[in-house]
């Protein structure tokens, strides 16, 4: 089947008419929006055996169990009604609709409150098979609902349902089409800032190329996966943690990358306001970082986060060009402490930018946005190219009318030298390890960790040849 936009209405009579799909709703909070958009479509006896919500908190851990976090609306309580409503299903209709494509939906959301201190958002997910008789598939969502009205949040949910359902049954062959369809008809109402689709149908799928999928296709602005290539979410595991963020181009991650990765986060856990036991650090990658003539080159895309996540980092995919909208992002999780390492070069850029773009009296303004109290930039030195000086944060020119407040962000510690790296490995120039490897030349291999250079040959990564 061909993409092309279809009506929330259209969809859920579609999905109705086709007496193969049967399946369940488990609802908590926000409404049973979901649901009604099939009934409300009409022939839903076709589709929906059961709808259910647990609104009660005691309600809700009779049924799924409590979580140890004390928490509703979070990943493991979808997990757990995924597997207590797909289990009734197998348990109770196995023997009754041997030829049904069976799905279990259920959601976990919190929209706006009255008081406007819940800003909305949720787990969705949805379990079901493709076949009768085979084993199911998931897909899993994190939403943020942006409308500024609970009932407007309540619709936009039930018609995200809509879509998940439809997407999984007539887009499973394209998952960036699936991705992609999951706001038809909902852009600016909803974003979709974690995906997971996992199940037999699926192996094939990278869910990394899903998150990018999202940044992509403008579903959100920041997408995370970890070390082990599954897609998360910030709420899970950054929730009142301090984190660092490295961002770069990672083509190919050398021998100084590692050295930024490794000194930069030793001495950001050595600051007193940090606890070492409760921060973590993550790789960042921009969409523009990505693109090649203006073109997205996914093959490059994998080869870089392979590399990235064989040095056991978790990655994040952002459409934040620049830094102050990936803060803006991070504010929702109560980061304690953020960290934000930035090469001297990068630093140098970013403070003229802001230097001459605000000379109509927005200074003071434009630079606190970036340097709060809460943020610290980590400047990791470098090499001047012409002359083979070293570049530090302290050394660093900058323009005359902004050396008072420079060097006060630099008495505040708000922009600080990252200390104890490897002066040596400054030479290394990763655009020039690039090109040696594009060239067939072997004088990379030693700018580059031992494992990823063997990564680089086996694979063949960027472009290299035996």
């Amino acid at each position: 089947m061909d993409y092309q936009l279809r009506q929330i209405e259209q969809k859920a009579l579609e999905i109705n008419l086709d007496d193969s799909i049967y399946g369940t709703f488990a609802e908590i909070g926000a409404g049973q929006e979901v649901a009604r958009n099939f009934f409300q479509a009409g022939a839903a006896a076709g589709t929906i055996a059961k709808t259910m919500s647990a609104y009660d908190k005691h309600y809700s851990d009779t049924i799924y169990g409590a979580e140890a976090s004390g928490r509703y609306v979070c990943e493991s309580r979808l997990y757990k009604m995924l597997d207590h409503e797909y289990g009734l299903l197998e348990e109770r209709l196995d023997h009754v609709r041997e030829d049904s494509k069976y799905f279990a939906f259920a959601d976990t959301v919190a929209a706006i409150n009255y008081q406007r201190t819940i800003k909305g958002n949720g787990w969705m997910g949805l379990r079901f098979r493709l076949r009768p008789n085979s084993k199911p598939n998931d897909l899993v969502l994190h939403v943020k609902m942006l409308d500024n009205d609970n009932r407007l949040q309540q619709e936009a949910i039930g018609e995200l349902g809509v879509n998940m359902l439809y997407a999984c049954y007539f887009y499973h062959y394209d998952p960036e089409i699936l991705i992609k369809s999951l706001l038809d008809n909902l852009k600016g109402r909803i974003e979709i800032d974690m995906v997971r689709l996992t199940g037999p149908d699926f192996d094939d799928v990278d869910n990394r190329l899903l998150s990018l999928y999202l940044v992509k296709h403008d579903l959100t602005e920041v997408a995370m996966f970890n070390a082990d290539r599954k897609s998360i979410h910030a709420s899970e595991f950054l929730y009142k943690r301090s984190l660092m963020v490295v961002r770069g181009h990672y083509r190919p991650p050398t021998l100084v990358t590692e050295d930024v990765l490794k000194s930069s986060f030793r001495q950001f856990k050595k600051d007193p306001k940090v606890d070492p036991d409760r921060c973590e650090m993550v790789v960042e990658m921009t969409l523009e970082n990505l693109k090649n003539d203006g073109e997205i080159d996914f093959n490059d895309f994998i080869e870089r986060v392979n590399l990235i996540n064989a040095m056991g980092m978790k990655v994040i995919i952002s459409n934040c060009v620049n830094h102050q909208k990936l803060i803006n992002y991070l504010s929702d999780y109560k980061i304690k402490n953020l960290g934000l390492v930035i090469g001297i070069k990068e630093l140098y850029h970013i403070i003229n930018e802001k230097y001459y773009l605000n000379q109509d009296g927005r200074l003071l303004v434009a630079f606190g946005e970036l340097f709060t109290k809460d943020i610290r930039i980590f400047a990791y030195p470098a090499l001047n190219e012409k002359n083979n000086d070293l570049m530090t944060a302290t050394n660093l020119e900058v323009p005359e009318g902004i050396k008072f407040l420079y060097k006060h962000l630099i008495d505040s510690k708000q922009i600080v030298e990252v200390e104890d790296y490897d002066e040596e490995l400054l030479k290394i120039f990763p655009f020039k390890v690039l090109r040696s490897i594009k060239n067939g030349k072997d004088d990379w291999q030693a700018q580059v960790p031992i494992k990823l250079a063997k990564m680089i040959i086996e694979g063949g990564y960027f472009g290299y040849q035996h």
